[in-house]
């Protein structure tokens, strides 16, 4: 959701971009997609490419903006107890 959030991208986009960073295959990314969409966090539009198909590009809604600050205040609760945690064994 962080990557669409800060660009409207494609499926294999998505990928490259997560890809660096972490090791993920596309199988699992198309899934996702599909489930967030569903449940009204991305929107979809198709856009013509030079390259080949049309391109089904990805866009945060309202919604999703809303879901992911609930998830990244849960995150950094999350980080900020485990950090606590391991201070405490040092």
């Amino acid at each position: 959701m962080a990557v669409v959030a800060k660009k409207e991208s494609y499926g294999y986009e998505l990928v490259q971009e997560i890809s660096k960073e972490l090791h993920i295959a596309e199988g699992t990314v198309y899934p996702l997609l599909r489930r967030l969409t569903g449940e009204g966090y991305f929107s979809t539009y198709l856009e013509e490419s030079r390259d080949g198909p049309s391109r089904k590009y990805y866009r945060i809604t309202e919604i999703g903006r809303s879901k992911l600050d609930e998830l990244l205040g849960e995150w950094r609760e999350f980080n900020l107890a485990v950090n606590n945690i391991l201070r405490a064994n040092e």
